[in-house]
């Protein structure tokens, strides 16, 4: 069970598919726009009435673009999910109601425990992000840095209560429908922390080191990487790659920005002046360019398209910031919002980024010179290809079935 933007859906394409050929009927719930990325992968889909990109283009959505912190970022987007979550509940309760075990993403942990609880289910919690709290660094949600140990572990504990508070609206009437006696969040919260259930990181060791102070049952497992099966780049991409040097990506994944055509505009310019080609991918932003020496081109699998790149220009989304690194291809990141500011910072720490460029700061010189560097200094091809080469030999599909198996029937069961 997963709700949000593409980044959130994507990789549990090719958990599920895993877990699949290893004999679970395994079902993705998530919302009805994202069904094709389930298409030959042995995954069945159960439709959410909630398309995230017409929420993200409506008037509540586009006010997140108001707030210029990290924090005033987050409480838009809580009040615009728990105007959201009443549509969804009906169908993850249905979902719930026919599977044997669930697998919980982090933006539906606090519903979906509630459905465990109320079914008397066996659930995983399978988050894309290091979300519990650590003295180690601040919660990715909120900062790209430490607000020293004592800060990042109670800014951590804060942030997982606001979480639940999202679900406040919704969660008592479920618990009256499911028969179970009334408890607040932070009850919840505390109930869970008590009986430590186990977690499962869908991101690898070597970009995040597992926090020393993680209770047992915290695991980082590696990357779970989206279902591409047998996708082939289109044919104009193929003939645009053929026939010059390996061009910069440029993409913002479900992102979207104020104005894209000036954004757009800025990025070839700073592309032609440093001597490169470009890709850029639409996605929801609605990017952009013309002309011989730029491609525009709409959905295409990261794990064909990124090997041939010479450096991939993104917003550092938990998802792209993996495709990214898989590839072993130099980054430049201008992470937007939420916790891709996070996954900036560990890429340039990884070195294989020069530096962050935000994209509310992001200027054409700026980026020129991030581009020049990223392409022309060999230590960032170098780093990149060396970790790329050892992400790719990591299996993040293995820990979960292992789970999976301990916690449910051992072969036929049907996982949601």
């Amino acid at each position: 069970m997963t709700a949000g933007s593409r980044g959130d859906v994507a990789p549990y394409t090719g958990l599920g598919h895993g877990l699949a050929r290893a004999g679970h009927q395994v079902t993705l719930v998530t919302h009805a726009p994202f069904e094709p990325l389930v298409s030959g992968s042995g995954v069945r889909f159960h439709p959410l009435p909630v398309d995230p990109r017409a929420e993200l283009e409506s008037s509540r959505g586009r006010g997140l673009h108001r707030s210029t912190t990290g924090a005033g970022k987050l409480v838009r987007l809580a009040a615009l999910a728990r105007s959201l979550i009443d549509r969804m509940t009906g169908d993850l309760v249905a979902a719930a109601r026919s599977s044997d075990l669930l697998l919980l993403s982090a933006p539906l942990g606090p519903l979906g425990h509630t459905l465990a609880e109320g079914f008397g289910l066996p659930c995983l919690d399978v988050p894309l992000q290091p979300l519990s709290a650590t003295r180690e660094f601040a919660p990715p949600m909120l900062s790209a840095g430490s607000w020293g140990a004592v800060g990042n572990r109670v800014a951590g504990q804060a942030m997982s209560l606001a979480v639940e508070q999202v679900f406040a609206g919704v969660l008592p009437s479920l618990r009256r429908e499911l028969g179970l006696p009334r408890r607040g969040a932070l009850a919840g919260r505390r109930a869970r922390e008590r009986s430590a259930p186990p977690v499962l990181h869908g991101f690898s060791r070597l970009v995040v080191p597992r926090p020393r102070d993680w209770r047992p049952g915290l695991e980082v497992t590696g990357y779970w990487w989206p279902y591409d099966g047998e996708r082939h780049l289109p044919a104009e991409v193929e003939e645009f790659l053929d026939a010059g040097p390996p061009p910069v990506f440029v993409g913002l994944g479900s992102a979207t920005v104020p104005r894209p055509d000036l954004l757009s505009a800025a990025v070839v310019r700073a592309l032609r002046r440093a001597g490169l080609r470009g890709v850029f991918q639409r996605g929801w932003s609605g990017l952009s360019a013309d002309g011989d020496d730029m491609l525009t081109i709409g959905e295409a699998p990261h794990s064909l398209l990124f090997p041939r790149m010479a450096a991939v220009v993104h917003h550092a989304g938990a998802g792209t910031t993996a495709a990214g690194l898989r590839a072993g291809v130099p980054a430049v990141p201008a992470p937007i919002q939420f916790d891709e500011g996070f996954w900036a910072s560990r890429l340039v720490g990884l070195g294989v980024a020069p530096g962050a460029l935000p994209l509310g700061r992001l200027t054409e010189e700026s980026l020129r010179l991030a581009l020049v560097r990223a392409t022309r200094d060999p230590a960032f091809a170098r780093r990149a290809r060396e970790l790329g080469a050892r992400i790719r030999a990591e299996d993040g599909v293995a820990p979960v079935l292992g789970a999976v198996e301990r916690l449910g029937p051992s072969t036929g069961s049907r996982a949601g």
